[in-house]
């Protein structure tokens, strides 16, 4: 059952990346490098001002929807009430989530598909080489521990 309702949570990831950027890589223009949004901004194809603003409404809804579907998995589907029960689960579906991203979206999806191509960027390296993600990846295994203890607190007080 576990592996299932991975595999939902990492399709739920998916939707709400592909809901952000809608049919435009230039709405998730957030998720890129700095030398492309920099070459984005030159070429007058958007502006800082509009980026951050998708930005944050990408982030508050994406974060909201995410971890009221972890904390739903955990303690009403899989009725986990104590705290370390539901503490390793939201690290596990925290740390697949994280790795799913970096390998299946960022090095799958972003790396293999022309529809994150920025028209004028084609010249700028846009996706993340393998010591980069994996730096990357390292550096939030440590961060998802402090947020699978907030999901965990959320799940043993309802």
């Amino acid at each position: 059952m576990i592996v299932v309702q991975l595999a939902l949570y990492c399709a739920l990831f998916t939707l709400m990346v592909k809901l952000g950027v809608g049919n435009d890589a230039l709405n998730g223009l957030f998720f890129f490098p700095k030398p492309v949004q920099e070459r984005v901004y030159a070429l007058g194809l958007t502006d800082r001002e509009t980026v951050g603003r998708r930005r944050k409404r990408f982030m508050v809804a994406f974060f909201a929807v995410m971890a009221v579907a972890l904390v739903l998995v955990v303690r009403i589907w899989n009725g986990v009430h104590a705290f370390w029960s539901a503490y390793r689960q939201a690290l596990l579906f925290l740390e697949v989530m994280n790795w799913y991203d970096g390998i299946v979206i960022d090095r799958l999806w972003v790396g293999h598909s022309a529809f994150w191509v920025i028209p004028g960027t084609e010249d700028i390296p846009f996706v993340q080489t393998w010591p980069q993600v994996l730096k990357k990846r390292g550096i939030l295994t440590a961060i998802w521990g402090i947020g699978a203890a907030i999901v965990a607190g959320i799940a043993a007080l309802l």
